[in-house]
Parts: C-alpha cells; sequence; structure tokens
C-alpha cells in the first residue's frame, strides 16, 4: 500500500500533467510544426548541435538533439529551411504546405578543408549563458585527446581534474573531489550505467579509452531530476557509436599500453557497431629481467567495449553496450591484489510523435576484488564483490519552442555479498561470518522548464526517492542501540529473503533560474538536494580497489546534501569566449569517517568502527575557456574550504579532510600551427593536502616511533606545481587508407618533486640509504622525514593512427 507521501505525490504528478496538457490545448498553437534529422552524408551517423531555422530568421531558430533530430514551428506559407553545422557545407531545402508534415532527413558533407577538424557538439554556441544549467562542464573526446598524457595515455579523469571546482588527493590518483565532496559521493556513469571504480594502476589511470568516448558532461551544481544516488556530482560519459556508411580504425602504441578500437555499419545502413580494447605490456617486459625477483611479478591491466546500435525507421532506436576490465598486481607468487568491473547497458529511445519522446533503459554493474597473500603461518585469500541492477523509464514532453517537461522512474538493486575469507591449511585464520547486505530503491522524478521571457528562464524539478534494506541478513543489537558506545553485540535479529529490515525515503528538490542582462551576459542561481543510500567506510581519501562499500541500514543512515549557488556568466567575441564565476555553499548531513585504528575489512560489523557527523564546504570558481579557432583552452581557477565535524574524531572540532585544497589553479592551451603539426600545455598549481604530522617521536624497544596528536589533519604537504607539454605531428598521408601521427609529451618538464608520502624515521650517518649491519657501524643517528616521490621529467612517445 502507499504512504500518504506516496500518493500525495501521485495526486501532484497527476494534477500537474493536466494542467500542462490543458495550458497546451488552450493555447491555439497545435499546428503541426516541421521536424526531421540533421545526418553525416558521408557516414550517416546524426550530428547533434546542427542550427536549423527559416531563411530570414536565424534567430528564431532551433538546434537537433542528441540523435540529430529537430522540430521547428511551421510556417503560414511556404519558405526555405536553412541547416547549418560547423565544419559541414550549409544546405537550403524549400519546403511546400505538403512535405512540411512529411518527416525529412538532411544530409550535410564536411568542408575539405575542415574534414579531420570536426568536433561534434550538442551545445549552442552561446549555451553558456542562455541555459539555466550550472555548474556544468563538457569535455569531448577530441579534447581529451589534445591534453599532454601521463606514459603517453589520455586520461578522461585526469582530464576532469583540469575543471574549476574538481580537486584530487595527490599525484598519481584519479579520485574526483567535487566541491568538497569525497571521491565515493561522484555518480560516473557510462551510457546510463554506473561504474564504482573508475581506475586502472591503482588511480594512474581511469578504465576509459579516449577512443571509444563521443563527450563527457560533469554536473557539479544542478544536476537534473531524472539522475540521483550521490549528493557531489554526476559525470555522465556516452560511449561513440559506430558509423553507418563503412568499416573504420583508430589506435595507437604507446609507452606502457596500446589500444585499438573498430567500428562500422553491422548489417545495414540502419545498424552499426563499435569495439574498442586496450592492454599494458609492463608485464611482458618483467619476463625478460634477469633479476628472478623481478621476473616472477605480474602487473597489467585491460579494457575491452562495445555498442551495437540498431535503428527502426525514425521512430525507435536500440542500443547495447558493455565494458569490461581487469586490474592485477602478483609480486613473487606471494602476493596477489585484483579487481574487475563489468558494466552493461541496453537503451530504446522512441519518438511518439512531434511532441512526445519515450527513453527506457536496463543496466546492470558488478565490482569484484581480491586479496591473497601465500605465506604457511599467516596466508589467506579475502575476496568481495557487489551489484547494482537497474530500471528507467523517462517521458519526455515538449509543449512549445524553448519548454520542456520529463516524468519517469527509476528502479535499484544492490547487492553486497558476504566477505570470503579462507585462511591457508596451517595459518590457523578463520573463515570470516558475514552476511550479505541488500538495498531496493525506488524512484519517481519530474522537471520542466521554460523561457519565461526574453530574460527570464526557469527550470524545477523535484525526486522522490524510497530505499529499504531487505533480507535476507541480520541487524546486530547493542548496550543502548548504540554500536559506537559499546561493540559488544547483546543480541542477533535475522531476516528472510525479501524482508524489510530498514527503510528511508526522501525529497529532493532542484530549481535553478537564468536572467539575461544583456544578449551575452547572465545571471544565474540554483538550490540542489541530493540523498545517498550507499558510501565508502574507507580511511583513504583517494580511493583504494579494496574499498568497502556499505548500504544505509539501521545504524547507517543515508547522506543528504544541500547546495546553493550562484554565478556570474558572458561571452566575448561572437561567443568565441567563455568567462563565469560562480559561487556556491554545500551542506552534507550524515557523513561517515573511521576511527583511529579502525578495520572495515576483516568484519561483519562494520558499524562499530564508523562514526558518524556532518560535514560543508563553500568557495569560488573562475573560468575562461576558448573553444574555437586555431587557439583553444582554457583557465581555471578555484578558492574553496572544506570541513567535517564528527564527534570522537578531533575533539568534536571542525577538520578539513584530506582533499581540502584553498587554492588550486589550472591552465589548459592547445595551439594547431598548420595541418600536420600541433601544440599542446597543461600546467597546475595546488595548495598541499591537508595530513596529520607527529609533533614528537619516543622510544618503544629501542625503536624510534612518531608521537601524534588528536588534532587531524592541522599540517599540508608543500604546494603541488607541474608543468606538462606535448606535440603532435600527423604523417604526410592525405589521401590515403591509412593515416598515422606521432605524440611526443613531457610530463613534469621542470623536474618538480611534488612529495607522495614523507616516512618518519631514524636516520643513520645523515644518510637516508643507510642501514647499520653487522659490518656497518652507525657513527649518527637522528630522527628524521624521508619524502618519497613518484615522477620528475617523464617523456613518452605515442603512435596514433586512424584507417
Amino acid at each position: 500500500m502507499f504512504t500518504y507521501e506516496q500518493k500525495s505525490f501521485l495526486v501532484y504528478l497527476f494534477f500537474f500533467f493536466t494542467y500542462l496538457l490543458l495550458v497546451n490545448q488552450a493555447s491555439g498553437q497545435q499546428t503541426t510544426p516541421v521536424r526531421g534529422q540533421v545526418v553525416d552524408k558521408a557516414s550517416g551517423e546524426p550530428l547533434p548541435g546542427a542550427t536549423v531555422s527559416w531563411e530570414g530568421q536565424a534567430q528564431q531558430g532551433t538546434i537537433t538533439d542528441e540523435n540529430g533530430n529537430f522540430i521547428l514551428p511551421m510556417r503560414e506559407t511556404s519558405g526555405t529551411l536553412l541547416i547549418r553545422f560547423l565544419g559541414y557545407q550549409s544546405i537550403t531545402r524549400d519546403l511546400s504546405e505538403k512535405n512540411k508534415i512529411e518527416a525529412l532527413v538532411f544530409y550535410l558533407s564536411p568542408e575539405e578543408w575542415t574534414l579531420e577538424e570536426v568536433v561534434v557538439s550538442e551545445r549552442k554556441s552561446d549555451d553558456n549563458v542562455a541555459s539555466t544549467e550550472m555548474g556544468k562542464n563538457i569535455i569531448s573526446g577530441q579534447e581529451l585527446k589534445r591534453i599532454p598524457a601521463l606514459f603517453g595515455e589520455v586520461d578522461l579523469l585526469r582530464g576532469i581534474q583540469l575543471l574549476p571546482g574538481v580537486t584530487t588527493a595527490g599525484e598519481g590518483s584519479t579520485g574526483l573531489f567535487v566541491r568538497g565532496g569525497s571521491a565515493d559521493q561522484n555518480l560516473i556513469q557510462i551510457d546510463g550505467a554506473p561504474i564504482y571504480n573508475p581506475s586502472h594502476f591503482f588511480g594512474f589511470f581511469s578504465v576509459f579509452n579516449p577512443d571509444a568516448l563521443s563527450d563527457v558532461a560533469l554536473y557539479k551544481g544542478t544536476i537534473p531530476a531524472e539522475f540521483g544516488g550521490r549528493v557531489s556530482s554526476l559525470v555522465d560519459i556516452s560511449l561513440e557509436e559506430g558509423n553507418t556508411s563503412k568499416i573504420k580504425g583508430e589506435g595507437g602504441i604507446g609507452s606502457i599500453s596500446s589500444r585499438l578500437t573498430v567500428d562500422g555499419p553491422l548489417f545495414s545502413d540502419n545498424s552499426s557497431f563499435i569495439i574498442s580494447g586496450r592492454r599494458t605490456y609492463a608485464d611482458l617486459f618483467l619476463t625478460f629481467s634477469p633479476n628472478e625477483d623481478i621476473r616472477d611479478n605480474q602487473l597489467y591491466f585491460y579494457d575491452l567495449s562495445g555498442k551495437f546500435m540498431w535503428r527502426d525507421g525514425q521512430q525507435n532506436k536500440f542500443t547495447l553496450s558493455s565494458y569490461y576490465g581487469s586490474d592485477f598486481l602478483g609480486l613473487r607468487g606471494q602476493f596477489g591484489l585484483g579487481w574487475k568491473n563489468w558494466v552493461n547497458s541496453f537503451t530504446w529511445d522512441r519518438r511518439i510523435n512531434d511532441r512526445n519522446y519515450l527513453d527506457v533503459s536496463a543496466y546492470y554493474s558488478r565490482y569484484q576484488y581480491l586479496i591473497s597473500f601465500s605465506d604457511e603461518e599467516n596466508g589467506f585469500d579475502w575476496s568481495n564483490h557487489f551489484a547494482e541492477s537497474g530500471m528507467k523509464t523517462t517521458w519526455t514532453y515538449i509543449p512549445k519552442e524553448n519548454s520542456e517537461l520529463k516524468a519517469g522512474m527509476h528502479g535499484q538493486l544492490y547487492h553486497f555479498a558476504p566477505v570470503d575469507l579462507q585462511g591457508s591449511l596451517e595459518s590457523g585464520i578463520e573463515p570470516l561470518d558475514s552476511h550479505p547486505r541488500t538495498g531496493l530503491q525506488f524512484n519517481l522524478f519530474l522537471s520542466g522548464k521554460t523561457e519565461v521571457s526574453d530574460r527570464v528562464s526557469l527550470e524545477a524539478g523535484l525526486r522522490w526517492g524510497n530505499y529499504q534494506q531487505i533480507g535476507n541478513g541480520v541487524n546486530y543489537l547493542y548496550d543502548n542501540d548504540d554500536p559506537q558506545g559499546s561493540e559488544q553485540v547483546i543480541d542477533t535479529l535475522e531476516y528472510r529473503l525479501g524482508e524489510r529490515m530498514q527503510a528511508y525515503q526522501g525529497w529532493e528538490p532542484r530549481f535553478s533560474a537564468r536572467y539575461r542582462i544583456a544578449s551575452g551576459t547572465s545571471l544565474k542561481a540554483g538550490f540542489n538536494r541530493n540523498y545517498q543510500y550507499i558510501q565508502v567506510a574507507s580511511n583513504s581519501s583517494a580511493g583504494l580497489p579494496i574499498d568497502r562499500w556499505v548500504p544505509a541500514g539501521r545504524y547507517i543512515l543515508p547522506i543528504r546534501g544541500d547546495q546553493v549557488s550562484a554565478g556570474l556568466f558572458q561571452n566575448l567575441m561572437d561567443d568565441q569566449w567563455e568567462v563565469s564565476l560562480e559561487g556556491y555553499y554545500r551542506d552534507f548531513r550524515n557523513i561517515v569517517d573511521l576511527k583511529q585504528g579502525a578495520n572495515v575489512l576483516f568484519t561483519d560489523n562494520i558499524e562499530t568502527e564508523i562514526l558518524t557527523g556532518n560535514g560543508w564546504s563553500y568557495g569560488m570558481e573562475f573560468l575562461l575557456r576558448k573553444s574555437s579557432g586555431n587557439t583553444t583552452g582554457w583557465l581555471s581557477y578555484t578558492w574553496s574550504r572544506v570541513f567535517r565535524k564528527i564527534q570522537g574524531i578531533n575533539q568534536g572540532l571542525p577538520y578539513p579532510p584530506r582533499f581540502d585544497r584553498p587554492h588550486d589553479l589550472s591552465l589548459v592551451v592547445s595551439h594547431q600551427l598548420n595541418e600536420r603539426l600541433s601544440f599542446s600545455g597543461t600546467f597546475i598549481y595546488t595548495t598541499g593536502i591537508a595530513v596529520t604530522l607527529p609533533v614528537g617521536s619516543y622510544e618503544v624497544d629501542s625503536q624510534r616511533v612518531p608521537l601524534y596528536s588528536e588534532q587531524r589533519n592541522g599540517d599540508r604537504f608543500p604546494d603541488y606545481h607541474r608543468l606538462d607539454l606535448s606535440v603532435t605531428l600527423k604523417n604526410k598521408d592525405k589521401g590515403r587508407w591509412w593515416q598515422g601521427s606521432w605524440n611526443f609529451s613531457v610530463y613534469n618538464v621542470y623536474g618538480r618533486k611534488n612529495p607522495f608520502s614523507y616516512e618518519f624515521t631514524t636516520i643513520y650517518n645523515n644518510d637516508i640509504g643507510f642501514e647499520p649491519g653487522p659490518n656497518e657501524e652507525a657513527s649518527s643517528a637522528r630522527p628524521g622525514a624521508v619524502m618519497t616521490y613518484l615522477f620528475s621529467v617523464l617523456p613518452s612517445v605515442t603512435y596514433n593512427f586512424k584507417f
């Protein structure tokens, strides 16, 4: 049965839809509009972002959606359509009253002199000013490939880290910390399916092959109501669709890995495929080492992705996407650590009529990881996995131009498997008696946007989520129902399969408004609330492959995040330059942190190892961006602060988490010198990460041990800065079936030694590498700090090709 709140929400939906339909009927504008699709003449691929207007009325036109479709109000008399797209030859089409009611397809041919420089974008040139969206950034696959790369590996998440409002935990990490949120508070999804560990190589690289990506959108401000489940940000990634005309391919051979992508028509010009693979070969070189200790090690990652598309006329489009990735580190057969991602999604897009669209999607995402330690006395195998399945339906209604209504539902099932811990035969380690955890979540959402006037535009949304932890499973009982006060279990409640163990619900309103001051300037403001029902219990802010995800339950409450933001947006020089200044304040409730010395891997009583509290963050973000011309790039600067307040940590006083970095500056520049030669560079400067350094030391059994105060993260590493440069040289291959290019990159050009970690130890003979032994006596000894850094100057070369 529905609760009172659920019934109220359904009644609200019914009256809202009825109102919109009545208003639409009364408007007297039920004339049939002109509808059609704009596609690439050579490949048959749709062109999102193309401009369609009546000749002589360019300012009153429209743009094509992600499938190349458009709807344009009909003129009373016959007229001429003008279709334009950057890098393509513009065309005109005379329409009569008869063919205005037909579905039309317009084929655009690329301009020969820009054939290799075409960038398909879903955004209008003035979208930064005209839309109600705040805190949204889009990076295309072409932009990513121009950014200098570590080891020659172009990386999606490393590119996002260069945007304002996004920080990292330090060198060698792809973890994202957006506007004060931790890494697990970002919803990262591939074609609508979430991915739980988006990194390879312990965070040095992301799992996304750049050749297989269409574009990526980062939402850190007003997240649309159709998305939920995380309180910090949304990273929406779209895989590329294959072309429908002929078989094509591209790839690269880099310093540590190679990649290959092939796409083309599947059965006809109504279907296509794209398959992409990548693998490192660092482990292959290890086998040639004369050192047996090195030769027996294993270190590799690989991934494989594919997407299949089929169109049934102009009304139905079906896509199936899949991704699989694996990492493994093995040391001399004694220690092993591995993790795997498997993500699948299916979507059905249907155009019901000129004003109504239906999108249906289903997905399955699974993540598993293991630790293996070979030792007769202390050996063990520890493994775990969890999965999320979901189905989502979205209905889109366009009552008139510049207005849109969306409504839908989203169901999710989380399953966290019990920990599998097996000790070796003689180790004496007992198997861990743990239980599964299952969460069921149901969401309804409704959103709408409209142009109130030439100056004012509004967008509002409402999302309602109902979450239940269900059996089979157990709830442990403690004295005074407080697992932090007493860790002793006094009783256990067992639940059957599907039986409700705990339930939460929450309303998530979203609102944003835009006021256009002038044609190229606007003010925006917004509010966003999100609930998160699963989170990570970890003492590593950077994110590790073995992080323990836990669902909300009897003792762990869902996180609630509220954000208010406002900004000034301006475009200059015919929309070639974008300038924005945004400010925000974000409030977090019910976030968790670990007790000192907590153990979350080898226990089923996770609630006894964590503490719960609140947090807040605030900041200002500046962005100057140029997206057209021979020279492109952006300059971003962020000033921000992040704090947590949790009883039992830092004496109950506010403290900054590790990723609190008040100053963050990034400069990205790319310049096309001529048809064959291009340059790019990035410069990064950030405040050092917050850490807890020892205040003294003491001796135990003739060993000096650091002494730490109760204050958490009261110190900082030195400031971080780095310059990267790259040059791309295309071969003279015009007109050939094979096109190649060389990329030369230098990471950390001036050799800055940015600290990765500090070890506090005893230094003998003023030499950090000296170890006293029977034949080598120490003449002096003193306590000291030894800094470890990962990279100095690091050159790399990559050969890229297309065919």
